[in-house]
């Protein structure tokens, strides 16, 4: 049985909900029965989603929000919450998964360094922010998943704008399951989904075929309904290339860089490449 947040007639809220993983996690929501609230930027692309969603949920069009928002705004998502209160009575799975990777430089563009942590680590702090309160009151079993990435874990170089947002998520979230945890009463848990390569327009860079090494959207929804009822915080997917056992040994690796006192980044090192090596052959 799927976690018990979701069931028939509960109210989902996604964010970046018009494609990619957060479209295939509505579809999911809505063919179980649920009550669904897709918020995206761009609205051609949203009533598109919308069209969709409508056309499998249980309740058809009655059941379907679909709410322009910029997560990075704080009064953007206050309207959100409050539309979805007013029409479905409150929220029972908030899933923060709005986000964008236009790709960056350490000294590059001021502006795009904004938006990027503004959309992935802001857009997430505001919706948990807003949004947890009243779930909490509402007393009933919820779901807080925000989207992180194993670019927050690793830290791989080329991308820093990006990698920043996402460790600021993961902190984040571990952060706020330890409250939400600790608050009397509560019934709402916080969860990190950690996706592997996935084909999405995020993704895509121009490619229409997906990747054979890439997960679709709709398998790694699958995989997060799978570990929500196993109880995992960590939601640390696999894709057709990386097994999980060598997910574990890059982030081993990483985080040995701290203890053992190693260049930052020494994955990445030529020093360290045989060590590097050796340490994830097994794997």
């Amino acid at each position: 049985m799927p976690h018990p947040a979701l069931s028939a007639n509960n109210v989902a809220v996604i964010t970046g909900g018009a494609s990619g993983i957060g479209l295939a996690a509505a579809m999911k929501f809505a063919a179980l029965g649920m009550k669904v609230c897709i918020a995206d930027v761009d609205p051609d692309r949203l009533q598109q989603a919308r069209t969709k969603l409508s056309a499998i949920a249980r309740g058809g069009a009655d059941s379907v929000m679909a709410v322009a928002t910029d997560v990075s705004r704080l009064e953007s998502v206050a309207e959100l919450e409050g539309a979805v209160h007013k029409r479905f009575g409150g929220t029972d799975v908030l899933m923060n998964n709005a986000g964008i990777q236009p790709g960056s430089k350490l000294f590059g563009p001021l502006d795009n360094w904004e938006r990027v942590i503004g959309v992935n680590l802001w857009g997430i702090i505001h919706g948990s922010r807003i949004f947890a309160p009243r779930m909490i009151e509402r007393g009933r079993d919820g779901l807080i998943i925000n989207t992180g990435s194993k670019q927050g874990i690793t830290t791989p170089p080329g991308d820093p704008a990006y990698n920043v947002s996402k460790a600021g998520v993961k902190a984040f979230t571990e952060a706020l399951q330890h409250e939400l945890r600790n608050t009397t009463g509560c019934r709402i848990s916080a969860h990190l989904l950690i996706p592997g390569f996935v084909f999405t327009p995020l993704t895509a860079r121009g490619r229409t075929d997906k990747p054979q090494g890439a997960w679709t959207p709709e398998q790694t929804v699958d995989f997060m309904i799978e570990r929500l009822e196993a109880g995992d915080f960590y939601i640390l997917c696999p894709d057709n290339d990386v097994p999980r056992r060598l997910d574990e040994r890059r982030i081993l690796w990483a985080a040995g860089d701290v203890v053992e006192n190693r260049p930052a980044l020494s994955r990445w090192h030529p020093d360290y490449a045989e060590a590097f090596a050796a340490f994830v052959k097994d794997a």
